[in-house]
């Protein structure tokens, strides 16, 4: 926890160098690791919270493989938020287990915390202090860390100008920076932030983001981000786990088509929509739908029939001034997911 005397959230963890471990023979384990993407940081396994007779979080279960970003969605009261303080340690879970870098919260917590750095709401600092004096505080607290360390993610987070002014002049946007400084001293294997965006205008949110794909990239290290701006969450991840009412709803990378999804549809631009369509009507394997606009039709067809379609387009002397896939922003997906709930 941060030097703070103040009852904060924020989280930051020193890291030790380790790797999954096979409970019975010790050797190396590659247990839900995935080729394509890097060893699996974090495992949450069946996770569950009860509060009453009510399960808040219900056998939730994910991975994260290092150098990826992902982010945690759900409608309000989904148990966003409830999962991070799982996560970190700072709610007992009632069922199942997280483990990181192959160490369980539950019966190994030194060593599975050690992995991680984390800001859960916002991080707090000592006002009258400098930026770099707020650090070096937290060096004092936590083995390992050098002041190349502290010069390397100052440098990281982009805060080279300002990290020696004091914080009570910082913006809400270099806070947010400086807590993700402090989050990466001891060089974490993930890094857990809960709505790192919250409060900050629409440059502190591209910064944000630029800044956190640039530490996932740089640093190599896995990133679960909850937060309310899908929009942002998009941009932002190369995957998405969505959570309602405590249960796995989907994983989706962003961008990739499921095995059963339909068609892609696909909006054409034309100077003849007439002639276009009469054309279109010979050919096989292409739904037209209803025109969008005035000058475009929208088809659904397989991508390999879009070079034909052109051509057939060009040989009835249509011309074609914009072909462009229509895809589902990520607001659309989770409304459909989630049965269009509130977003949160």
């Amino acid at each position: 926890m941060s030097g703070n005397d103040s009852n904060e959230l924020t989280t930051n963890i020193e890291n030790t160098s380790g790797e999954l471990i096979d409970e019975i023979s010790g050797s190396v384990s590659t247990k839900r690791k995935d080729p394509k993407k890097g060893p699996v940081v974090l495992s949450v396994e069946q996770v569950t919270k009860t509060i009453g007779k009510k399960n808040i979080v219900d056998s939730l279960s994910f991975d994260i493989h290092s150098g990826e970003i992902v982010g945690l969605l759900g409608p309000n009261g989904a148990g966003k938020t409830t999962t991070i303080r799982m996560i970190v340690g700072l709610i007992e879970m009632s069922h199942g287990d997280v483990r990181v870098k192959g160490h369980s919260i539950k019966s190994d917590f030194v060593q599975a915390i050690r992995h991680i750095g984390g800001i859960i709401e916002n991080p707090e600092f000592y006002p009258y202090m400098s930026g770099y004096d707020n650090l070096r505080q937290y060096q004092r607290m936590t083995d390992g860390v050098t002041i190349t360390r502290i010069m390397e993610v100052v440098k990281l987070v982009g805060l080279q100008d300002a990290i020696h002014k004091k914080v009570r002049a910082y913006s809400l946007g270099m806070r947010q920076r400086l807590g993700i400084a402090q989050a990466l001293l001891h060089n974490p294997s993930i890094l857990i932030l809960d709505e790192p965006t919250n409060g900050l205008d629409p440059a502190g949110i591209r910064e944000m983001r630029d800044y956190l794909k640039q530490i996932a990239i740089n640093e190599g290290i896995a990133i679960l981000v909850s937060s309310h701006l899908l929009s942002e969450m998009e941009l932002m991840c190369s995957r998405v786990v969505v959570i309602q009412e405590g249960k796995l709803v989907t994983e989706r990378s962003i961008g990739a088509k499921t095995v059963n999804e339909e068609l892609p549809t696909v909006r054409v631009r034309v100077n003849d929509v007439a002639m276009a369509e009469q054309t279109i009507r010979h050919l096989q394997n292409i739904t037209m739908q209803s025109k969008a606009e005035e000058g475009t039709i929208i088809l659904q067809l397989r991508e390999e029939d879009i070079p034909a379609l052109i051509q057939s387009l060009c040989d009835a002397r249509v011309r074609i001034y914009r072909v462009e896939e229509i895809k589902s922003s990520l607001e659309e997906e989770f409304l459909k997911w989630t049965g269009g709930n509130r977003i949160a």
